[in-house]
């Protein structure tokens, strides 16, 4: 059975804050060395999978540029391999993408030259290992129309996703998008197969624009659908506090996703740097540091993108700091997520003093502590920032007006 993978690629979440607001959220960093998009693309070669096509719109320049022809992950194919599929004006389906589904149906041309027999639509803002064949025989098995990836959530957190009914059978009798409350428990993963001639027949009401909200809630009355059952390592990381939690995840001494495992490699695009530097005076402990990494000062329980510089003096606990950003003498950064290119001025304290009021922008996002500061800002020496403060990208140090960034506050 011949497969073809198609990754939505092209949402903007504004629940991440300043991390989209310069790119795309399969382009954020993870793990230190990775990009969000390398936990799928890396899924689909080691499940024998090497037909992708990755469907863009907003703010792609990141995410091409990160994947290119795809070598790291052994997609730069003449046969196959990767593609990057934007937007475009033109003749038929063109323009601007309304949904996951409307972005599928923008290019059902392609599906249509590729000749195969299913598709496997993904999520492309998901961190996980799953080998896709196990889902694939499931559906050939249950002979379905369509074929969806569930997993348990506790009943607290069911409002966050498509929760789905099913008989005993697996297969799904009812679906919900992100229920108020709901007595089912099994969460729909954005991870579906659809043989192709289905999908074809769905796409063809325009009216149906979104998979979540519009297609699950519909095709289950009409067609065959199953339910797959997923127990592995999955996360979504589609808010600050999920992204910063899961970073955390992988200090533990066991972390549940396992990013040294030789028989599941998490392929990426590698940074051409020198191995990390540890200065005589600086004192690591338990954190994931990255090639280019060099500390001169304190990082504990923390995750340092490569080429992250912590000088002399200055302290880091239970944060994110991305590539290329300088923690400069005598600063102090805790619970704080930090995008790439930062410079953090000498003595500055981020997450400054014991008050946790919630951000005025932003009260529901941003409300656990973090503080989190955007690509390519500078902080000027000295200043004290406090709980949920979000510095956008690309801030000045004329733009503190006064050496205190209160709680809650957006510079």
């Amino acid at each position: 059975m011949k497969t073809l993978v198609m990754v939505m690629a092209g949402g903007a979440s504004e629940d991440l804050s300043v991390l989209t607001a310069v790119r795309a959220e399969p382009a954020i960093p993870f793990g230190g060395k990775f990009r969000i998009i390398d936990f799928l693309l890396s899924n689909c070669v080691n499940s024998g999978l090497y037909n992708v096509a990755l469907l863009t719109q907003y703010m792609p320049r990141s995410l091409n540029e990160h994947v290119g022809v795809g070598k790291p992950w052994d997609l730069d194919r003449s046969q196959g391999g990767v593609r990057l599929l934007q937007p475009y004006l033109g003749p038929g389906q063109s323009g601007w993408q309304r949904g996951t589904a409307d972005a599928v149906r923008h290019n059902m041309d392609f599906v249509s030259e590729q000749r195969v027999d299913n598709v496997l639509v993904l999520a492309g803002d998901h961190i996980y290992k799953m080998d896709y064949r196990q889902m694939m025989k499931f559906h050939q098995q249950m002979k379905a129309d369509m074929t969806v990836a569930v997993r348990r959530v506790s009943p607290f957190e069911t409002h966050r996703f498509g929760i789905v009914s099913v008989d005993s059978d697996m297969r799904v009798t009812g679906f919900k998008e992100k229920p108020r409350r709901s007595k089912e428990t099994l969460a729909s993963m954005g991870i579906y197969i659809f043989n192709t001639d289905t999908l074809r027949e769905i796409l063809a009401d325009d009216s149906l624009n979104d998979f979540g909200r519009d297609i699950l809630p519909a095709i289950f009355r009409s067609h065959k659908v199953a339910a797959y059952t997923f127990e592995g390592y999955w996360a979504d990381v589609g808010t600050l506090q999920a992204y910063w939690e899961s970073n955390m995840a992988l200090l533990a001494e066991t972390p549940a996703l396992d990013l040294y495992d030789p028989d599941w490699v998490i392929h990426t695009r590698s940074e051409e740097q020198p191995p990390v530097q540890i200065g005589p005076e600086a004192w690591v402990g338990g954190n994931l540091l990255s090639n280019g990494c060099i500390i001169e000062g304190v990082v504990e329980r923390s995750v340092l993108s490569p080429g992250v510089r912590v000088a002399a003096g200055a302290e880091v606990r239970d944060s994110v700091i991305m590539n290329d950003t300088v923690i400069e003498a005598g600063a102090k950064v805790q619970r704080v997520i930090i995008d790439k290119d930062v410079v953090v001025g000498e003595g500055v304290e981020a997450c400054y003093g014991v008050d946790n009021v919630p951000n005025r922008l932003y009260p529901s996002r941003l409300n656990t502590g973090l503080t989190v500061i955007g690509k390519d800002a500078i902080i000027p020496a000295g200043v004290k920032i406090g709980h949920n403060v979000i510095i956008n990208p690309g801030a000045t140090a004329d733009m503190f007006t006064s050496d205190f960034v209160p709680s809650g506050e957006v510079v």
